[in-house]
């Protein structure tokens, strides 16, 4: 079943970009399937909030979170390369692009799911981002993380074994598969042998340090990019889930792309 739903998630990206509407092109993804009950899950409450959901939370039978890594491009992450603050058009039109199709991919991954008499969800969580405190109650990364996708860089991103730079989401669900376990091998090549720290100095905002990561000097930069890119729609919703609660595209990258952990193969 694992291979099956790896099957799908490939297809289905491979057939999206062919869409007339789409710019974006992505690479080929990875799939990971977490333990639901896996106690670095468990301890989301306390590595993030007291107020982020567990898989329980979205499904009640929740066995398996899937979690998936899409890459963009060489060539996407090309664009995004020059200096300062401001992200690339095309950047800011993938990272929504990317939303939307994911919006899509899971609605189509659920009704397959169902299909074979499984069941499926998705946290409205995914979609919105608490402006005050500065966190998702639902870390898609940190669903991956314990999927064994990748580890965590000093970029404050999670780091596959084909890079960083791309996208991830999930689904909860109640299958019946062997879970896979957090990756043992560290893909932070600082981490891993103290050189690099490239995506220090790539940061516009001087969030990134090798002492921790300053969400708020990060988001200024988010919230500027956000107010130049309105065009192509807004990054998360509010508690509701249906009214947007960014101006425009919350994005930046620079750490994610033109790094030599953006891309490994």
């Amino acid at each position: 079943m694992k291979e099956k739903i790896i099957k799908m998630i490939r297809e289905y990206i491979k057939e999206y970009e062919k869409r007339s509407d789409i710019s974006t092109s992505w690479g080929e993804p990875l799939v990971g399937f977490a333990d639901a009950d896996h106690p670095y899950i468990i301890n989301l409450k306390n590595t993030i909030a007291p107020t982020h959901q567990l898989p329980s939370d979205v499904l009640s039978s929740a066995s398996i979170v899937i979690a998936y890594f899409v890459p963009f491009t060489r060539e996407l992450a090309f664009t995004n390369q020059t200096d300062g603050d401001i992200a690339s058009p095309e950047w800011a039109l993938a990272y929504e692009e990317t939303n939307q199709m994911f919006c899509n991919m899971n609605e189509y991954l659920i009704l397959q799911l169902q299909g074979t008499g499984y069941q499926a969800a998705v946290s409205q969580e995914a979609s919105t981002f608490e402006q005050n405190r500065l966190i998702s109650n639902w870390s898609h990364r940190h669903f991956a993380r314990a999927a064994g996708l990748g580890t965590f860089g000093i970029n404050n991103m999670l780091i596959t074994k084909t890079g960083c730079c791309g996208r991830y989401g999930t689904i909860v669900t109640n299958l019946d598969v062997e879970p896979d376990s957090p990756s043992e091998e560290e893909y932070c090549i600082y981490k891993k042998n103290g050189h690099c720290g490239v995506c220090i100095s790539r940061c516009p905002s001087g969030a990134l340090t090798l002492d921790g990561y300053e969400r708020e000097k990060c988001y200024q930069v988010l919230k500027k990019n956000a107010s130049l890119y309105t065009e192509f729609g807004s990054s998360y919703t509010d508690e509701t889930g249906e009214q947007p609660n960014s101006a425009g595209s919350e994005v930046c990258g620079k750490c994610a792309a033109n790094v030599p952990c953006s891309f490994f193969l």
